[in-house]
């Protein structure tokens, strides 16, 4: 019995990773879905300075 607890006690805030780990892949979706074609703009100026 002591062992379960144990290992149950070493997982950690399952519940808290998950949303921190949704909450951050929303965020990212935002971004790019608001800033995406600005930085792909940004990127094809900045690749096309440097190959000439």
């Amino acid at each position: 019995m002591k062992c379960l607890m144990a290992a149950r006690d070493e997982r950690g805030d399952v519940p808290g990773w998950v949303m921190i780990t949704v909450m951050s892949a929303g965020l990212v979706a935002i971004l790019t879905a608001v800033a995406g074609p600005q930085l792909q703009s940004m990127l094809q100026n900045a690749l096309s300075a440097v190959g000439g």
